[in-house]
């Protein structure tokens, strides 16, 4: 019996985390990236990738498509509307084996809450360029006939990607907005939830994706700061900090909104590794107990 393959549409952080559990059970995995060093990297992951973004079209589609029983999607979309679904909707389409699907958005959907709960029922009401371009690539997914789930991450980290890096690196700052409140989800979490999908499909359904315990996010900086035994960064207020902030970070703080994750929970059966940020940092510590210094 052939081994079922998974197809990643950008084999990025989260991407590559449902790869190597899927790959460890055995499944074939391709997918695309967007540079020939990457892909190098990936084929020795034992992952066979293919050069693909908004400029560059995926080569020979049907071909490299072929034999595909998951997929998943997780290229953001840009000005221009989503990349695969512009240039491959079609090819697409006509893929017969496709037992599951999966596409990676934001909770940035939901807009801005002013510190309220949401859930996947809530309407979705962006405040911002992005948050629109989410919700139309959502829609389009969704309408392409295939089995698609749509999963609504919330504000990612893990290894290499963390409040305990950025403190080590000295580029932490505790920036306060008064009510500022979001969810967060690690990495390895969100690989749970999508195995946990993928083992019960319903074509269709909309998970939120994140922890328990949404903060704002200058206690985050504080207990990656106390685990590493450093004296935390000033506390700035938004209102000064925002002019030197990049256009990214000032987006982030746009919303403030507490996203609920009982669906992972009650319909998938998924039980947080890391419910809250504190569990995420303390492994996370653990992992890696101090910076690397070397080659090796």
């Amino acid at each position: 019996m052939t081994a079922p393959r998974l197809f990643c549409f950008g084999l990025g952080y989260s991407a590559l985390a449902l790869a190597e559990r899927v790959l460890a059970r055995g499944w074939r995995v391709a997918g695309t990236c967007r540079g020939a060093d990457k892909r190098a990297e990936l084929a020795r992951r034992g992952i066979e990738a293919f050069l693909f973004d908004r400029d560059r079209p995926l080569d020979r589609p049907a071909e490299r498509l072929a034999g595909a029983t998951h997929l998943l999607a997780s290229v953001p979309p840009d000005a221009a509307g989503d990349p695969v679904i512009d240039h491959h909707a079609t090819d697409l389409r006509q893929l017969s084996g496709i037992r599951w699907a999966g596409y990676l958005s934001t909770t940035g959907v939901y807009g801005d809450r002013a510190g309220q709960w949401v859930d996947e029922t809530s309407a979705l009401a962006p405040s911002g360029s992005r948050g629109e371009r989410r919700v139309a690539a959502e829609q389009a997914w969704l309408g392409l006939g295939l089995p698609v789930h749509v999963f609504r991450l919330a504000g990612i980290y893990g290894p290499g990607r963390s409040a305990i890096d950025t403190v080590r690196e000295g580029r932490a700052r505790r920036i306060d907005k008064p009510g500022q409140v979001f969810s967060r989800i690690h990495v390895d979490d969100i690989a749970a939830v999508l195995m946990a999908s993928i083992a019960r499909p319903d074509p269709g359904a909309v998970y939120n994706v994140c922890d328990d315990d949404p903060a704002p996010p200058h206690e985050v900086i504080d207990e990656a700061c106390r685990l590493l035994g450093v004296a935390p960064p000033p506390l700035e207020r938004f209102a000064d900090a925002q002019a030197s902030m990049s256009d990214m970070a000032r987006s982030f703080y746009a919303d403030s909104k507490r996203v609920r994750n009982d669906r992972i929970k009650n319909e998938l059966g998924v039980r947080l590794t890391y419910p809250s940020y504190r569990e995420g940092l303390r492994a996370l510590l653990a992992f890696s107990p101090r910076p690397s210094t070397g080659s090796g």
